[in-house]
């Protein structure tokens, strides 16, 4: 009996777990296509990222319209918000926030911009232009998109990504592959930042 009990214990964490990692973005992906088409944004591929996901799994996404599938995903960090204090819940969810100085993350669709020197990572960043009210002060808190060598290239669950002061940033080796990409497009790349 406590075999039996045991087991379907089990089955249910396993099933629950499953149908976690295979969450279904095509609403997202749809309206980013049609976002893209109607805005005069790169309409190859767009980036997703998935700020529910927990920061040691893979949750930043690379989907290409033409294929109609993820392309490529990583690790991606979250902003700290209250980095000062020591909360260690603050590695396990994501607050919001457009404030400056609020050093936590913004929701909503950006414009990729200007590709300029960083001094982390890879020393590239891009410029981000929040589209939304949630993140209109993005280019103002120098909210970018950038590589820093604290982030693993692997999944790292149950550990956690590093907290950013709101950007997020990916690991060196995904940064090189994002920055190939963005390099030569020819028209702006759409990233979406959902909860």
């Amino acid at each position: 009996m406590k075999t039996t009990i045991a087991l379907l214990f089990l089955t249910f964490i396993c099933c629950n777990n499953a149908s976690n990692t295979e969450k279904s973005y095509v609403d997202y992906h749809q309206k980013a296509k049609e976002y893209c088409k109607k805005n005069n944004f790169n309409e190859n591929y767009y980036f997703l990222i998935d700020l529910s996901v927990h920061s040691g799994k893979n949750r930043f996404y690379v989907y290409d319209f033409n294929q109609s599938k993820m392309t490529d995903k990583n690790l991606v960090t979250h902003g700290a918000c209250d980095h000062f204090e020591t909360n260690l819940t603050k590695y396990q969810s994501t607050k919001f926030s457009n404030r400056v100085d609020s050093h936590c993350s913004m929701k909503g669709k950006y414009k990729i911009g200007k590709r300029d020197y960083s001094s982390w990572g890879i020393n590239v960043k891009y410029w981000l232009d929040g589209l939304e009210e949630s993140n209109k002060n993005a280019v103002e808190r120098v909210v970018v998109l950038h590589s820093w060598s604290k982030v693993s290239d692997k999944e790292i669950f149950p550990g956690y990504s590093p907290l950013s002061w709101g950007c997020p940033a990916v690991s060196d080796a995904f940064m090189k592959k994002l920055d190939e990409k963005l390099k030569v497009a020819e028209k702006p790349v759409l990233l979406w930042i959902i909860e």
